[in-house]
């Protein structure tokens, strides 16, 4: 089996840690950007050195395990984990707060642990343990680690799938690929690949998978429909890590035996003219927008971007010792949108008073006139609760009417407007107009006549009753 000299560090990194006579000098932090930034694993410094992406400024190390190799950031950018691999000895995984850059209580994984990667819904972390033939699922909830899955020997990259139903672990002693559904955390049947499988990574779209082959010089090409391997793409020299970009169009693979990387165009599969980086690059990573990727460069102590449209490398960005592991926040949410403010005047046609019995014509004017939605009309009540007058009115060219008849009396009219959509405008209530109905005029009526020797009417008729009540006779 051809051995990875990055996979070497990893095993010996002890003993290169006392023999090493690199010295790291951090580079002044520079201007806080926590919308994009990149974290670098530094093997053999014990560490994690952020980048701000804007800059290409590296910031101060934060202190983690004994020799970290990977790195994986959980969707929400808050967090990130970081595996430790001290040689032939169990690992662990430290938790770092990306607000804050402070690590948290390491979780203890299997033997030499070296990816990691964590599903899109941010539940479970799957770890890779080299030196103990496992994978280590980790639930984020309470970073409790749980049972072992047993993979093929020497597992090394991991992958999951955009649906986070299935993650891929390559086999580095194996030659193979172990699919495991994530529901239940079963391994499924080994997929044969090239020689010592190093790096995977998905296609945005989910359908393939590709793999390093670092003993085959090789990328191997995953149907993960059928999971059915396809031809191997010739690249460089012991091929390591691998990205994709964000739109899935072309995959970056680091060659750590020949100092490259070799690009390769996906929808033919085509490998393109390898780009020169610095001595031994090792893991890749590439932003949210897919303008750059970022190469770690394991003997240079350095991370070099490269220029995605032109395929040009930069600048080298100095980090710690040994740097390994890559990976970058997510794109920030977009900003919570603010509500454009409104207001409401209400009117009223005729104008107060008006005599009972006459309709009246309620006009609410809506500003901005492009606020759209829908205008209540109601009056105040004794009982405390408004009085709706009709339904709702939608809202056109900024104003909405009503026409009724309101009772005698004086009402407290207002008009409350509703938005279709409450994050485009606000909603808003009219002042309370006061509107004054006039009760009808009464007409008096004519006075009664009075009855023959001056008694009062109401006393005659009284007396015309009890008289024809005595002669059982109808009254009228």
């Amino acid at each position: 089996m051809v051995a990875s000299l990055v996979t070497l560090l990893v095993f010996v990194a002890a003993v290169i840690m006392e023999l090493a006579a690199l010295a790291f000098a951090p580079a002044a932090a520079g201007a806080a950007n926590t919308s994009l930034m990149a974290y670098v694993v530094n093997n053999r410094s014990d560490s994690v050195t952020p980048i701000n992406l804007p800059t290409n400024t590296p910031g101060t190390p934060i202190t983690v395990g004994d020799n970290p190799v990977g790195i994986a950031i959980i969707p929400s950018g808050k967090t990130a984990y970081i595996t430790n691999a001290p040689p032939l000895r169990p690992g662990s995984v430290t938790p770092i707060d990306l607000a804050t850059k402070t690590p948290d209580t390491p979780i203890n994984v299997g033997v030499q642990p070296i990816e990691i990667a964590i599903t899109p819904d941010s539940t479970t972390a799957y770890v890779t343990d080299f030196g103990s033939g496992s994978v280590t699922p980790i639930d984020l909830a309470t970073n409790t680690p749980g049972p072992l899955i047993t993979v093929g020997n020497d597992p090394f990259g991991v992958a999951i799938t955009p649906d986070g139903k299935t993650a891929y672990v390559t086999n580095q002693g194996s030659h193979s690929v172990t699919p495991i559904t994530v529901a239940t955390n079963t391994p499924g049947t080994p997929i044969t690949v090239g020689s010592s499988p190093q790096g995977i990574a998905i296609t945005p779209d989910g359908t393939t998978a590709y793999v390093a082959n670092e003993g085959s010089n090789s990328v191997t090409p995953i149907s993960l429909a059928t999971n059915t391997p396809g031809s191997p793409i010739t690249v460089g020299a012991q091929p390591h890590g691998i990205a994709i970009t964000p739109d899935g169009t072309t995959a970056y693979v680091t060659n750590v035996g020949d100092n490259s990387v070799t690009p390769i165009s996906l929808a033919t599969n085509t490998p393109g003219t390898p780009i020169p980086v610095g001595n031994t690059p090792a893991w890749i990573a590439i932003p949210p927008d897919g303008a750059t990727a970022y190469v770690t460069n394991a003997f240079s102590d350095s991370v070099t971007p490269i220029i995605t449209a032109t395929n040009t490398p930069g600048p080298p960005i100095t980090v710690g010792s040994s740097p390994q592991g890559i990976a970058i926040t997510p794109p920030a949410p977009p900003p919570t949108p603010t509500p454009v403010s409104t207001s409401t005047q209400l009117s009223v046609n005729p104008p107060s008073p008006v005599a009972a019995g006459i309709m009246e014509t309620l006009t609410a004017t809506i500003t901005p006139a492009t606020a759209a939605g829908s205008l209540q009309f109601s009056e105040a009540s004794f009982i405390g609760f408004p009085l709706l007058i009709g339904n709702p009115v939608t809202v056109a060219n900024g104003s909405a009417s009503i026409t009724t008849t309101l009772a005698p009396g004086t009402h407290s009219l207002t008009a409350v407007f509703t938005p279709t959509d409450p994050a485009a405008f606000d909603s808003s209530t009219s002042d309370p107009l006061t509107y004054v109905v006039n009760a009808p005029t009464q007409t008096p009526s004519p006075p009664t006549p009075p009855v023959p020797g001056g008694l009062p009417p109401e006393l005659f008729q009284q007396l015309i009753a009890w008289l024809l009540g005595q002669l059982h006779l109808p009254t009228f």
